[in-house]
């Protein structure tokens, strides 16, 4: 059981606060402090990006063309300053004195600390393959890396997303959408699309949807090498199969790597990411760690809702407010693609103790398939409509015994609340003993 006393406030963390990095979590945790009577008193950020924290959810209809970059931006740089934080953009930490309790910037800047959260992000995780580093190969991160795919797109030629999961998928459509007499080809290592959310049926409703639309989708493919021209520009791909694809740029959107090598240059615990503890402290209590950065209990992050539950935490513990630890909870998944709406959380298989209800509705393209242990919902597929995922997923957190209205659960909250009403009424209606034996 999680304790207050673990997360309590320390003195010293209403002097200098010092975060490096300024992503979403960072911005987040900012939003929180300057509400707090009990903030820090001296807040700096220091951002190796240009600009001051954007919504990188956004990128990819960013990329499709369907919303401008300013509609990205969380808040400029003149609402820091109005909130007392000192913002420093374009300048990357390169050392951290632990000792010391400062921090050194590639530009000399040397700021002292006395309490340090690390919010330094990911990056793409890029295939260990010959030919990666050639030019023409791209992740899909930032704000760069979307006009870069822009410009790939408005210039045409056969484009290659490596990654068949939810940013693949984004990215590929994004490319088409924006693009000029261009060719998008997906590559998947699995079987199926988005294998680590999807049953068999919604990915392959969603592989058909996106194959109509003109992206080339290609399953059970693993990347074996990529092949260069004479100016070192990406010309083709080389399956492990023996299978060769003519590319003019590549995309990798197979995964994101925590940025830990300052904590671990530091000598902070580190495994995949940074460790922390539940209160998100790392082995150094005057350091704190957060988001796509750190690693919990073996876990590491890449979807916001947990990030954001961790925000409240060290929010609280940095503005003075004793608080219960971090936990993992089940998150659920969206698809960020125009036309196509998928919500999921949960197993993808059904084991053997699962009871699975299914509804398919092929002339409108909706399909919903629950998975149930003991009357509860442990796992939501829905494609098409997704109005009731919410609704799911909150009986899922809940642990509600829907036994007794299982044959009303594919119809959603409605019908299921009609039958809870109608059940009450029944057993209000019946007599109970008590009464029968004053009759």
């Amino acid at each position: 059981m999680e304790t207050t006393s673990r997360c309590s406030h320390n003195d010293h963390l209403n002097d200098h606060l010092v975060i490096i990095g300024n992503g979403m979590a960072s911005h987040r945790l900012i939003e929180a402090l300057v509400k707090l009577p009990t903030r820090p008193q001296h807040i700096t950020v220091i951002s190796a990006e240009p600009t001051p924290a954007y919504n990188r959810i956004l990128l990819s209809p960013l990329l499709a063309g369907e919303m401008t970059q300013d509609a990205l931006t969380l808040r400029d740089a003149q609402w820091y300053e109005d909130q007392g934080v000192t913002l420093i953009l374009g300048e990357k930490v390169d050392t951290l004195h632990r000792d010391r309790q400062t921090v050194i910037t590639d530009t000399g800047r040397t700021l002292p600390y006395d309490h340090l959260v690390l919010a330094t992000g990911s990056r793409p995780a890029m295939p260990d393959v010959p030919g990666i580093e050639l030019a023409g190969v791209h992740g899909f991160r930032d704000l760069q890396d979307a006009d870069a795919l822009t410009d790939i797109a408005q210039r045409g030629g056969e484009a290659v997303v490596i990654g068949g999961g939810l940013l693949g998928l984004e990215a590929a459509e994004g490319l088409r959408k924006r693009g000029n007499d261009i060719s998008v080809s997906v590559l998947q290592r699995s079987e199926r699309l988005m294998n680590r959310q999807l049953d068999t049926t919604a990915s392959h409703l969603l592989e058909n949807e996106l194959s109509q639309r003109g992206l080339k989708i290609i399953t059970g493919a693993q990347l074996a090498r990529l092949e260069g021209n004479a100016q070192g520009q990406v010309s083709k791909l080389h399956l492990d199969d023996g299978r060769q694809l003519a590319a003019t740029s590549v995309i990798v959107a197979a995964g994101i790597t925590p940025n830990a090598a300052l904590g671990h240059q530091a000598g902070l615990t580190t495994e995949r990411a940074i460790v922390v503890d539940e209160c998100l402290t790392t082995s150094d209590p005057a350091i704190s760690a957060l988001g796509e950065c750190c690693q919990f209990d073996g876990t590491t992050y890449g979807l916001v809702e947990p990030i954001w539950r961790q925000v409240e935490v060290l929010a609280a513990r940095l503005g003075g407010t004793p608080t219960l630890g971090y936990a993992d909870a089940p998150s659920a998944t969206k698809l960020k693609i125009s036309g196509v709406a998928l919500y999921a959380f949960g197993p993808t298989e059904a084991s053997a103790e699962h009871e699975v209800l299914n509804y398919h509705d092929i002339e409108r393209g909706d399909y919903r398939r629950l998975l149930l242990r003991n009357g509860q919902i442990e796992g939501a597929v829905l494609y098409g409509d997704t109005s009731q995922g919410p609704w799911y997923f909150e009986q899922a957190l809940a642990g509600t015994d829907l036994n007794a209205y299982r044959h009303a659960l594919l119809f959603g909250a409605a019908d299921v609340e009609v039958l809870q009403a109608n059940i009450a009424e029944q057993q209000s209606d019946t007599p109970h003993l008590s009464t029968l034996e004053v009759a």
